[in-house]
């Protein structure tokens, strides 16, 4: 992927991967094309189409941590970008890297994981 010098996942997200392949098969690819074009699209080229938002209140400025609520999710049929499914992730502009830090889908869970991205930052 040339989208970003460098793309990687914490363990904590590999584990967060794993459990939602159970009920979306579809997740790996969704994942790809959501770095591939909404992170690409937002973060090189500023589109904005309103589906990230940066997480604020944190004690760290750089790298900044955001929320992705748009995820198209090809296993939920008929929800489009509204699938659910979000995104916690850190984009180092100097370095141009994207940390993903969490995944997880709305119906299981409410709110990110505010003490992995601490420990993440720290």
């Amino acid at each position: 992927m040339g989208t970003f010098k460098e793309t990687s996942r914490l363990p904590e997200f590999e584990k967060d991967t794993r459990r939602l392949l159970k009920k979306f098969k579809t997740i790996e690819d969704d994942l790809e094309i959501f770095i591939e074009k909404q992170l690409f699209l937002y973060h090189k080229l500023k589109v904005d189409n309103r589906g990230i938002f940066q997480i604020t209140g944190l004690p760290v400025e750089n790298p900044e941590v955001y929320k992705a609520k748009k995820f198209a999710c090809k296993s939920l049929k008929g929800r489009g970008v509204q699938s659910g499914i979000r995104v916690i992730y850190a984009y180092d502009e100097q370095k141009d890297k994207i940390m993903l830090i969490e995944i997880y889908f709305k119906g299981d869970k409410a709110n990110e994981d505010k003490q992995r991205i601490l420990e993440y930052l720290r």
